[in-house]
């Protein structure tokens, strides 16, 4: 049975319209004019057990929206889900025990009490015994380097130190299912990687099911295999993440280092990105690669050379560009009456 079953799900809004001017005030009052938005539209995926996934997308593509709607925080207006063997906005106890869902810019701990208290409602709530509890807690604390954090009030921790601690939170009941909604942003570079590692390495060892949005591809590169990327509501891909790169780029970074000064006219080849003698970064078609190799060898001394493929954020920031400069306007909105 898979993890996460994702039909057709669609979410709509309607979003009240108002004119300028008076009168235009007034006709809302009595006649108001809406018109819909999709959050979501018909997005359809699997998440097999034991899995790591990207969820991508450019801000307002669905991604936060979809992962509500797979916790039950909010219901669909169509489609069908199942998390866990469960339809997740119907709630159930059994359900709400299996997952954890952590965003990174929501807290679940009190702000004003030490994490140790947040972590001891958690136990509470889920019903954790404590010869498992106590163990876990120590585990985890160990694992993130916070142990000596816990009696600390959560206000006076850093950033990164409340995330291991959101984390944590999240992991105390052993959840099957964890849903990550940009779990590192606004982190320094050093508790990213941390980050980073305890997920890899918490989940290679559990085996738990992981779905994750975030918009530094680091943390994208670093844990998963696959992603399914969404925009404007619509699956746009979904699977390995090596063939996002195959798939949506249209040039390669050809990388040259010249035996003497690097020479003049070198726009023949492609765009140039950066020249530091006696290097110059090329920016080739994926077709003229071949071509413009054996141009460059022909016509000039070289002692190295590298071709390799652009960075994978740089890929999607151009995938979503395109994206964007063909959207078609929304229907007109619709008056209606409540």
């Amino acid at each position: 049975m898979d993890a996460i079953s994702v039909t057709g799900l669609t979410k709509t809004y309607r979003v009240a319209q108002k004119g300028d001017g008076v009168a235009a005030a007034l006709r809302s009052v009595f006649r108001p004019t809406y018109r819909k938005v999709f959050a979501v539209r018909d997005v359809s995926f699997r998440v097999e057990p034991g899995e790591m996934v990207a969820f991508l997308g450019p801000n307002g593509a669905g991604k936060t929206t979809t992962l509500k709607l797979l916790a039950g925080l909010i219901e669909p207006t169509g489609g069908e889900a199942r998390v866990l063997g469960h339809v997740p906005w119907r709630r159930e106890h059994a359900f709400r025990r299996r997952f954890a869902l952590v965003m990174g810019q929501k807290n679940q701990l009190w702000w004003d009490l030490p994490a140790r208290a947040s972590f001891g409602l958690q136990r509470e709530i889920y019903g954790v015994p404590s010869h498992d509890f106590d163990p876990r807690l120590d585990e985890l604390t160990s694992l993130l380097a916070v142990t000596d954090l816990l009696d600390q009030p959560v206000r006076e921790l850093s950033l990164g130190e409340r995330m291991k601690m959101e984390l944590i939170a999240a992991l105390l009941h052993a959840p099957d299912l964890l849903l990550l909604d940009e779990p590192t942003i606004g982190l320094d570079v050093v508790s990213q990687r941390t980050v980073q590692s305890f997920l890899k390495k918490y989940q290679a060892e559990r085996g738990i099911t992981v779905l994750l949005t975030s918009h530094y591809m680091k943390d994208v590169e670093a844990l998963c295999r696959r992603a399914v990327v969404i925009d404007r509501g619509r699956v746009m891909h979904d699977g390995p993440i090596s063939d996002i790169v195959d798939r949506f780029a249209t040039h390669k970074i050809v990388d040259i280092e010249f035996a003497a000064d690097v020479p003049t006219g070198l726009g023949r080849y492609g765009s140039v990105q950066a020249v530091t003698p006696p290097r110059a970064k090329l920016e080739v078609a994926r077709g003229d690669v071949p071509r413009v190799l054996a141009d460059v060898l022909s016509r000039e001394a070289v002692t190295d050379v590298s071709v390799h493929e652009p960075p994978l954020e740089e890929v999607i920031a151009a995938m979503f560009t395109e994206q964007a400069a063909d959207k078609t306007p929304e229907p007109a909105a619709a008056a209606v009456t409540p």
